[in-house]
């Protein structure tokens, strides 16, 4: 099944069913007005938006129109939390190689994970705004899960069961922010400026063998001012499975439905494949050549994140994004 948020009805945007192939949905008001209430009630209302889903694919749903991905905001347009995880250690330790720092042994067993601002998502097609280019503006192509309940304390074999929703992130970071936010040894704020996911949630049976072993085993394509960047396996080299990076987060509470785990940026030690962010290239070309020579983002820079299915069909829509001033911006 397929879902998405329309612009429309209040903040919390409209709920569709979507079909398939992406051309058509449906609202669904007198099931689930929004997916935060669908997911509230996710055992009553998921069999009912099933049938919409079936109808919609059969071309037998009576009120279908054609699905825009520009009309919609991210599938949660705010969500109880947004909880970002690092799952690719390899590409951890490419960072901290670039810049001469010893990779801690534990990064290999217990994950990291930071709480992003959940209170205002920006959709898909929605413009990437900064102040200034001097911030050091990337994008990062990532895998989401959005949760049911989650118990206080569950295992990582009891959390797979919670899993409602897959998706694609775009966690737009602030790279020349970072350093000092990290140097005062309290986390990520202001170089994590609002995220944006991919138009359409699905649920993990329309993944097929692609979804095994709690993760998502396809490439993420990126393209960066429309040439390929990068098409990392999600599935390969993903140290920390979905369900053991809720495990990590629900350990001392309850995790809410509606809460959204991501993966961290997609990497592969396959460096043939490219990179999910700038960041890594500039780490990579630092390790090579001695210093970075790909900018971040200015100005009128697009990145366009998607994932295919063995056929070809794109199955999230696409995340497609330009870098926009705010504010009277200024040029780096």
């Amino acid at each position: 099944m397929k879902l998405a948020s329309l612009k429309h009805g209040g903040r919390d945007g409209t709920l569709v069913v979507v079909s398939r192939d992406l051309s058509r949905c449906q609202t669904v008001g007198g099931v689930a007005p929004t997916l935060q209430q669908a997911l509230d009630a996710w055992d009553t209302v998921a069999p009912e938006l099933e049938l919409v889903y079936d109808m919609l694919n059969h071309g037998h749903a009576r009120h279908a129109i054609p699905f825009e991905p520009k009309h919609c905001h991210s599938p949660l347009p705010r969500a109880y939390q947004w909880a970002d995880g690092s799952a690719y250690v390899n590409h951890v330790e490419l960072v901290r190689q670039a810049r001469g720092a010893a990779m801690p042994p534990e990064f290999w067993t217990d994950p990291l994970m930071y709480q992003g601002g959940s209170d205002s998502f920006i959709g898909p097609c929605d413009p990437i705004l900064a102040a200034s280019e001097d911030w050091g503006i990337d994008f990062e192509a990532e895998v989401a899960v959005v949760t049911g309940d989650v118990p206080m304390g569950a295992a990582p074999a009891a959390c797979e069961q919670h899993i409602r929703l897959l998706m694609l992130v775009n966690d737009v970071s602030l790279r020349n922010l970072i350093p000092a936010e990290l140097a005062k040894g309290f986390g990520f704020f202001q170089s994590k400026p609002a995220t944006a996911f991919s138009p359409v949630a699905v649920t993990p049976d329309e993944l097929g063998a692609a979804w095994r072993d709690g993760k998502l085993h396809l490439p993420i394509v990126v393209h960066h001012n429309g040439a390929l960047f990068g098409r990392p396996n999600a599935g390969i080299d993903m140290t920390f499975s979905f369900p053991q990076l809720m495990a990590h987060a629900a350990k001392t509470r309850e995790l809410e439905a509606g809460s959204i785990i991501g993966s961290g940026t997609v990497s592969n030690t396959d460096r043939s494949t490219g990179s999910g962010c700038i960041a890594e290239k500039r780490c990579l070309e630092t390790l090579a050549d001695g210093q970075p020579a790909t900018p971040f983002m200015g100005f009128g820079d697009r990145v366009r994140i998607e994932m295919f299915d063995a056929a070809g069909n794109s199955i999230f829509g696409a995340i497609d994004q330009a870098v926009a001033a705010a504010g009277g911006g200024v040029p780096g």
